[in-house]
């Protein structure tokens, strides 16, 4: 079974400090949510909150539709998988994994059973009698996810739990996670930092700063369509210019940088007297000889080249030395351009995008 959460109208304070501001969220019965930013956006509050360790100061979280106000942890149907794991060093993977039975009287043969049949879910069969020193990085992501599972949880919520993993461990455990949350259809609550994990794993991410949730979408919707300046420089890399708004029409509009004037897509709520900046990421820009009649175009110079497998990243220069980045694809069809090369940086007015800067608060200030 699994169960929606909602946030309604939620703020949390630490005394004048205002950890989480009015944040409002609906997550779905079964859906694997993220919710991502920097740190101390109050992501991992809004996780200790859903999960009883602190209390709301303003708003109602409701699970499966029921407040939780006055609820204490253990009563909540949640399992919390915390950052550093928290396992048992001195028990054996089963009985970690059956722990939170034994806590609710299950008999031993029960509990056996129940840890077998869970480490055949994560993909861990053989390992029951191991002590947790035995085992891998990934293999106690695995353990842990399973003691969570154990107790039968309808929100399961997980605190950054690969930050501690190298690259290629952290991109299977991914993998791993996600098809564990597909198996058993338990709504995931997800914290990170990390704009690939969230992207890659999520149903939707909900993007904050500083305590306000900026947008909630699908991982292609943010990436693609950005409601603000943060979620444009936080999910993903751009370029970005800094200038005034001109005149525009049909959506599109004209941007006057110190680098020239660019045509652009209008972003929400962008207008006239509302702080903008124009976003163009490198995979969008292409580097040419000669400027194509009416093209967003930019004399720059090549700085350095960098290979990054699949891809290559260009760092270039204009003439007032300012850096910019092109992204090229690993696959042969260009030509790369060595240090020095002097070219245009060119881009469309439909990926490029004029978008107002995040509206939020002084930072730690209440309102």
């Amino acid at each position: 079974m699994s169960a929606g959460v909602e946030l309604a109208d939620v703020s949390c304070d630490f005394g004048k400090f205002r950890a989480v501001d009015r944040v409002n969220v609906s997550i779905q019965p079964g859906e694997f949510f993220s919710f991502l930013g920097p740190s101390g956006c109050g992501k991992t509050t809004i996780l200790r909150m859903v999960s009883g360790f602190i209390d709301p100061s303003e708003g109602a979280i409701r699970i499966g539709g029921k407040d939780m106000k006055g609820i204490r942890p253990n009563q909540r149907p949640t399992a919390l998988i915390f950052q550093n794991l928290a396992l048992f060093p001195l028990m054996s993977v089963w009985e970690n994994i059956s722990f939170g039975l034994e806590v609710r009287g299950v008999d031993k043969v029960k509990r056996r059973a129940k840890a077998e049949e869970l480490l055949q879910l994560v993909d861990l069969p053989g390992v029951a009698e191991r002590r947790i020193a035995q085992l891998s990085g990934g293999q106690k992501q695995r353990v842990a996810i399973a003691r969570a599972l154990a107790v039968q949880p309808q929100v399961m919520l997980l605190d950054e739990p690969l930050s501690a993993l190298d690259l290629k461990l952290r991109q299977h455990m991914r993998a791993e996670l996600r098809a564990i949350q597909k198996r058993t259809n338990v709504t995931f609550i997800y914290i990170t930092h990390d704009q690939g994990e969230a992207l890659a794993m999520s149903d939707r991410v909900g993007v904050m700063s500083q305590g306000r949730l900026q947008q909630v979408a699908k991982p292609q919707e943010i990436y693609n369509n950005p409601v603000n300046g943060f979620v444009a420089s936080f999910v993903g890399e751009n370029n970005i210019f800094t200038g005034e708004l001109g005149s525009g029409a049909s959506g599109v509009a004209e941007f006057r940088t110190d680098s020239g004037v660019f045509k652009a897509r209008l972003g929400p709520g962008v207008g006239p007297g509302v702080p903008a900046k124009l976003y163009v990421r490198p995979e969008h820009t292409m580097l040419t000889g000669a400027t194509r009649p009416g093209a967003n175009a930019i004399p720059v110079e090549v700085a350095d080249v960098a290979f990054e497998g699949n891809f290559i990243n260009v760092q270039l220069a204009n003439g007032s030395g300012r850096h910019l980045q092109c992204e090229m694809r690993n696959d042969g069809s260009s030509a790369v351009p060595p240090p020095g090369s002097k070219l245009q940086l060119q881009f469309e007015p439909e990926k490029a995008v004029i978008l107002a800067d995040a509206n939020v608060p002084k930072a730690g200030a209440r309102p």
